[in-house]
C-alpha cells in the first residue's frame, strides 16, 4: 500500500482524522515495538506539520499498520530522529517504501 500525504491544520486534527479511520493505537506508548521490529508496520499515511514561525514546531504524524491488522498513530517532533529512535525506524520505512514503489512511466 502508498503511504499518502495529508495536510491538516493543526496536528490534533490530522490525529483525529486518523482515529475516525479506525488508527486507534498510541504507538508512542510502543516505541519500543517499532524499533525492535521495523519490518512489522507499514506507514499508511503521513502528515507533516511545519510551524510558521518556529521550526521547532514541526512534527510528522504517521499513520501505521502493524503486519496483524493493528492501525495506530505515532507522532514524532522535529527533534526525536535520534539514531535508535522509532522516529528514525519510521523515517527510513518511509524511504524505503517510496524506493519500493513502482516508477511511473514519463517519471
Amino acid at each position: 500500500m502508498d503511504s499518502q500525504m495529508y495536510h491538516y491544520a493543526t496536528v490534533s486534527t490530522a490525529l483525529k482524522e486518523l482515529n475516525d479511520k479506525g488508527f486507534t493505537t498510541d504507538f508512542n506508548l510502543e516505541e519500543e515495538r517499532i524499533k525492535n521490529n521495523p519490518d512489522g508496520f507499514e506507514i499508511v499515511h503521513i502528515y507533516r506539520y511545519e510551524g510558521e514561525s518556529d521550526p521547532g514546531d514541526e512534527a510528522t504524524v504517521y499513520g501505521i499498520k502493524s503486519n496483524d491488522g493493528e492501525l495506530g498513530v505515532f507522532v514524532a517532533g522535529d527533534l526525536s530522529m535520534g539514531e535508535k529512535s522509532a522516529s528514525r525506524v519510521l523515517h527510513e520505512l518511509t524511504i524505503r517504501g517510496r524506493e519500493n514503489r513502482p516508477q511511473q512511466e514519463g517519471a
